[in-house]
């Protein structure tokens, strides 16, 4: 499907088309973002095939690249974040969030949605904002334990409100919370892709042990630091390296990774299912849906907690996990100092790996997509009688 579908043909069709009602599901600008979009889209269709979904998000972000990608239509918005490091870069910020919720209105005219889902990202404020003005429902899935902004005061006038754990009444309104969990893709929940064939995939050995290195889409500068100063120990060490760099400094970094037979590496990663599949132990970011994914996929893990996160909720995202012997976290201050022997201390100790990933596997939920599904349906059903 094209990343910026003709939308105008939907002006004058009924709103239940085939059977099916209307959504746009708004947000992006991340993996954690964009995938539990997807997913959330992907139960939608199941449950109702005549749904129509359009993608809302920013232009020039990856959800541009990654929703058509998954099969689906987006509307790209003329809009951008605030840039804490630079003041001039935000000189035009107020015109282009006007304009955004110009294109907005186009949009909501346009498309003739039953219902708003946002799922994070700057891109999500106008879309959600300007669809409660006009009385359409609107559903929140808020991933992580601080809630961002734009879904604090979006959460006000939304009619329900997904979130992944206890206590986020400090944000939304209690009555309007639902623990949902944090949907995590098909692809990975429900993979029976094999080691070997998943080691083929990324042309590697079948008898080494695999370490996967995951600082999220955009990367993680201290652990690729890290990677990069030690790439060429591994071999010797008699392990194997996949590596996502994230789009922001890969340059730096791939041409000297991609030279050596034990290490495949990539800005991103598509078929994570086989990333997963292919690893003996995983050094990860601690964001919720990495956090969620790695539940899933049961795998041993280093987390490595992004120290400027809001209220350093990757911190408590993996200490959580930690305390209750299901992770290993090393300190993003200590990283230099510290991860690189964690990395190979964990690869020599395989009752360490088997507890680890026993103990992460009970945090696991495989359903949060459909049991978002399930109650927006249910909730525009009710709202029909």
């Amino acid at each position: 499907m094209s990343a910026d579908r003709n939308i105008e043909g939907y002006k004058n069709t009924p709103l239940e088309h085939g059977g099916g009602k209307r959504f746009i599901i708004a947000g992006g600008g991340t993996g954690g973002h964009i995938f539990p979009a997807i997913a959330i889209a992907n139960a939608i269709k199941e449950l109702q095939p005549g749904a129509e979904i359009l993608f809302v998000g920013a232009e020039g972000k990856m959800e541009m690249e990654k929703v058509p990608q998954a099969g689906y239509s987006i509307k790209g918005l003329t809009i951008a974040g605030f840039e804490r490091g630079s003041l001039i870069k935000n000189i035009w910020l107020p015109f282009k969030l006007i304009k955004s919720f110009l294109q907005v209105r186009n949009i909501l005219k346009s498309f003739k949605p039953d219902a708003v889902i946002g799922v994070g990202g700057y891109s999500s404020f106008p879309v959600l904002k300007s669809a409660q003005g006009k009385g359409i429902p609107t559903f929140i899935h808020e991933s992580n334990s601080f809630a961002g902004k734009s879904n604090i005061l979006l959460g006000k006038h939304a009619t329900k409100i997904f979130v992944a754990c206890e206590g986020m009444d400090r944000f939304f309104p209690a009555n309007k919370i639902e623990i949902s969990g944090n949907p995590v893709r098909k692809s990975i929940a429900g993979s029976s892709i094999s080691k070997a064939e998943a080691l083929a995939f990324f042309g590697l050995e079948r008898k080494k042990p695999t370490v996967l290195v995951i600082g999220g889409s955009l990367g993680a500068r201290s652990i690729n630091e890290v990677i990069a100063r030690h790439i060429t120990d591994f071999n010797p060490l008699g392990l194997q390296v996949i590596w996502q760099t994230g789009k922001t400094t890969a340059a730096k970094y791939l041409s000297k990774a991609k030279a050596l037979h034990n290490v495949w590496a990539n800005d991103f990663i598509n078929e994570m299912e086989k990333a997963y599949a292919a690893a003996d132990l995983v050094v990860s970011r601690s964001g919720a849906m990495s956090v969620a994914e790695l539940c899933v996929a049961k795998k041993p893990v280093i987390f490595v907690p992004f120290p400027y996160a809001a209220e350093d909720h990757q911190t408590v995202n993996a200490k959580y996990l930690v305390d209750r012997n299901a992770a290993l976290m090393v300190k993003d201050d200590m990283v230099r100092t510290k991860l690189f022997n964690e990395i190979t201390n964990l690869a020599k100790d395989q009752a360490k790996q088997e507890a680890l990933a026993s103990n992460i596997a009970a945090f696991a939920i495989k359903n949060a997509d459909e049991k978002i599904a399930t109650s927006i349906l249910k909730i525009l059903a009710d709202k029909k009688q």
